[in-house]
């Protein structure tokens, strides 16, 4: 039994997954999305950073069978870690608490299910899997928006600064 069904427990269990969405609206984020924009404002302070760098890759999909899948990165991390061609597990064992920072800092990635409250305008993705292993089993809420161009944007709230991430439809198909 996952974190979630426990915390919900038996009575509220047949809406733990409730879609208030209609086929609609969900249907609007079912794709493939590239990251074309990505910051985070200090609620403080005002000031604007760019966690993912001035120009963020990354990539958003929406499947029809209700996943979601994300990988976020700043182009510009240094590269650490050695030749490309070393296992994942030995070039992490090998790198200095520095250079593992350097590695981690700028890039993010899950995945899980996703729920859209559309009274609220809200999208939940539930974490199955996280780089940050604290966040797996958790909700992640972000309010969305459709843009007149057809972007789709992503805000949230945390550690005290506003996240605004900027999706486009990525129609590249796989040869």
């Amino acid at each position: 039994m996952n974190r979630r069904s426990v915390i919900t427990g038996l009575a509220l269990a047949p809406f733990a997954h409730a879609d208030t969405s209609s086929a609609a609206e969900r249907q609007k984020f079912i794709g493939m999305w590239k990251l074309i924009a990505g910051e985070s404002k200090d609620q403080i302070t005002g000031v604007v950073s760019y966690p993912w760098g001035r120009t963020p890759f990354g990539r958003l999909l929406y499947d029809d069978a209700g996943r979601v899948f994300v990988q976020l990165m700043n182009p510009g991390r240094p590269t650490v870690g050695g030749v490309s061609n070393r296992g994942a597990a030995a070039a992490i064992a090998s790198l200095s608490p520095d250079n593992m920072r350097e590695m981690l800092t700028g890039f993010n990635a899950y995945f899980g299910t996703f729920d859209i409250d559309q009274a609220a305008g809200t999208v939940i993705h539930h974490l199955e899997s996280a780089l940050i292993p604290s966040w797996v089993g958790t909700d992640q809420r972000r309010r969305y928006e459709f843009s007149a161009a057809g972007e789709l944007i992503l805000l949230n709230t945390a550690s005290g600064a506003d996240y605004r991430l900027v999706w486009q439809r990525d129609y590249k198909r796989a040869k």
